[in-house]
C-alpha cells in the first residue's frame, strides 16, 4: 500500500531540489539529517562542512553513498567543479565553500565562533539559514534574525531539537486560547529506576537509590516528595549547560523566563507534571507564570521513555470537559485545574526538512526573537584573574562556572558561550556572575552581535 501526503512540504513542486549546506556534518545531528535527506527527492546535502574530512568521508561510505560521488576540495574552484560533476563536497573550513550552489544553510557545529561566521557569511550570500546550534542561538540569534529578516531571507531554529519543537507545541497550544503556566522538556537522560534492585540507572552510570521504592507516587506532598527524590538521586548530575542554553532560546522567542535561574529539574514522571506545575498557591513549583523549566523524567521498567520530549502545562476549563479528557488518558492535574500537553520525542535531523522547506517556502509562523534572557554563567568556586575558559565534552559545559537563566543587564552580564576561548582579566568570587569588563579575547564578531540583538530591546 502507498500512502500520499497531502501536507504542503511533500507536495510542493520544486523545479530542482532544495541544496543544503551543512556546517557541522561529522556529528550525530549531522547523521541524522544526511539519512532523512537520501529519503526525499526535493532535498540534497550538496556541501558538507567539518574539519574531520576523513571522518565525515567514512560516515558517507556508512550511509552507502559510494565513493566516486564524493569529493574533498580544498578551494572553492574545486568545490564548483566537484558540484558540476554531481559529487558530494566534503570541506574542512568555510574558505572552500560555494556559497552560491546552497539555498539554504543548516549550522550544527555547535562552536561559538565558527557557527556564527557561517551563518552570518550565509546571510551575506542570500542563503537562508537553519539554526541547530542552540550555542550560536543563545548569544547571536537575534542579530542573526533580524539580518535575515532586513534581507528577505528566512533565520529559523531547526525542527528536531527541542527549541523548535517546543515553540511549534506553544503555537498550538496559544492557538487553541490556553493560558500557559509552564513550558519545558525532559532532561536529556531519564533516570530509570529498578525496584528489584533498588537501583537508578542514567545513561550507564548507576546509583543505590532504594528509597525511592517508597516514592513513586506524589502523596499528598507532591513537593516534598520531589525533594526526597531528588535526594536520592543527589550524587548524579542531572542538570546541563545544554538544557539551559534550549530553554534560553525558547525565552528568545516566546518571552518566558525561568522560575529560577538554575530551573527546578524535579523528578518527575509524566502523569504528575500537571500537578507539579502548578502555581505555588496551589501546591506546585510555579511562582511565575509562564516559566520555562526541565524535569527528571523517572521511569520504572518497561515504561517509554519521554525521548527528551516538549512539554505545556495550562490552565483548564469546565469541569466536565477535563474530567472527559482526563477519562481518555490526558495528563489533568488531581484537582483538575491544570493540563499537561506533550510531545514525547525529538528526532534530531529527522524533523529537520520541514525547517528547510519552511525556510525555502516561508512556511513558518516562528516570531521575531528578542533578548528576553540570557544564559549566563555563574561561578561555581573562586575564579583567578587570567583563568582561560574552555567549551569542553559532549554537552558543551565550562569548567568552574555554572549555567543560569537572567535577566539581560544591559551589556553587563556575560553569555555563557561569549566564554569560549576568554580569558579573565579580574578575580570572579564564589557565586558571582562572570560580566564581560571582567573578560578579555571574547569572540569579537559574536559580542558584537550579541550587542546588536539587545540594542534592539525586548
Amino acid at each position: 500500500m502507498i500512502l500520499h501526503s497531502t501536507s504542503r512540504r511533500a507536495t510542493q513542486a520544486r523545479e530542482t531540489p532544495v541544496r543544503v549546506l551543512l556546517t557541522g556534518a561529522n556529528g550525530g545531528y549531522g547523521r541524522t539529517l544526511l539519512d532523512q535527506l537520501r529519503r526525499l527527492d526535493d532535498m540534497v546535502a550538496t556541501q558538507l562542512v567539518d574539519p574531520d574530512v576523513a571522518g565525515t568521508t567514512r560516515m558517507l561510505d556508512e550511509l552507502g553513498v559510494p565513493a566516486d560521488r564524493v569529493a574533498t576540495p580544498s578551494t572553492v574552484a574545486e568545490t564548483t567543479a566537484a558540484l558540476a560533476a554531481g559529487q558530494v563536497a566534503v570541506i574542512a573550513d568555510g574558505a572552500a565553500v560555494d556559497w552560491s550552489a546552497a539555498d539554504v544553510l543548516v549550522e550544527a557545529t555547535g562552536r561559538i565562533e565558527a557557527g556564527h561566521g557561517y551563518a552570518d557569511t550565509a546571510l551575506d550570500h542570500g542563503v537562508h539559514v537553519v539554526m541547530v546550534s542552540k550555542e550560536i542561538e543563545s548569544v547571536a540569534g537575534v542579530a542573526l534574525s533580524a539580518k535575515a529578516r532586513a534581507a528577505g531571507l528566512r533565520y529559523l531554529p531547526g525542527d528536531g531539537d527541542q527549541p523548535a519543537n517546543l515553540l511549534r507545541l506553544v503555537a498550538w497550544v496559544l492557538d487553541c486560547g490556553f493560558d500557559i503556566v509552564a513550558l519545558g522538556k525532559s532532561s536529556e537522560y531519564d533516570l530509570a529506576f529498578d525496584p528489584a534492585t533498588g537501583v537508578v540507572d542514567q545513561a550507564g552510570t548507576t546509583v543505590d537509590a532504594p528509597g525511592l521504592t517508597d516514592l513513586l507516587e506524589l502523596g499528598d506532598r507532591p513537593l516534598e516528595t520531589v525533594e526526597a527524590r531528588a535526594a536520592q538521586v543527589a550524587s548524579l548530575e542531572r542538570s546541563a549547560a545544554a538544557d539551559h542554553c534550549e530553554m534560553t532560546v525558547v525565552s528568545l522567542y516566546t518571552g518566558a523566563h525561568a522560575d529560577v535561574e538554575g530551573m527546578h529539574y524535579p523528578v518527575a514522571r509524566p502523569h504528575e507534571l500537571a500537578d507539579l506545575y502548578a502555581t505555588r498557591e496551589d501546591g506546585g513549583l510555579i511562582g511565575r507564570t509562564g516559566s520555562v523549566d526541565v524535569f527528571s523524567m523517572l521511569r520504572l521498567p518497561g515504561e517509554a521513555s519521554f525521548a527528551g520530549g516538549v512539554f505545556v502545562v495550562v490552565r483548564t476549563g469546565d469541569p466536565v470537559t477535563w474530567e472527559t479528557l482526563r477519562g481518555k488518558g490526558h495528563v489533568v492535574s488531581r484537582d483538575g485545574r491544570y493540563a499537561c500537553i506533550y510531545w514525547p520525542y525529538h528526532f534530531m535531523g529527522v524533523e529537520t526538512p520541514l525547517t528547510i522547506a519552511a525556510a525555502v517556502d516561508g512556511g513558518s509562523s516562528v516570531a521575531e526573537p528578542r533578548q528576553h534572557t540570557v544564559l549566563a554563567a555563574r561561578s561555581s568556586s573562586a575564579l583567578a584573574a587570567g583563568t582561560t575558559f574552555r567549551v569542553e565534552g559532549h554537552h558543551h559545559e565550562i569548567a568552574g562556572v555554572a549555567p543560569v537563566i537572567v535577566d539581560p543587564d544591559d551589556h553587563g552580564v556575560a553569555p555563557y558561550y561569549l566564554l569560549s576561548g576568554a580569558r579573565l582579566v579580574a578575580d570572579v568570587a564564589p557565586g558571582e556572575l562572570v560580566r564581560l569588563d571582567d573578560l578579555a579575547d571574547v569572540p569579537a564578531a559574536a559580542l558584537a552581535a550579541y550587542r546588536t540583538g539587545l540594542a534592539l530591546g525586548a
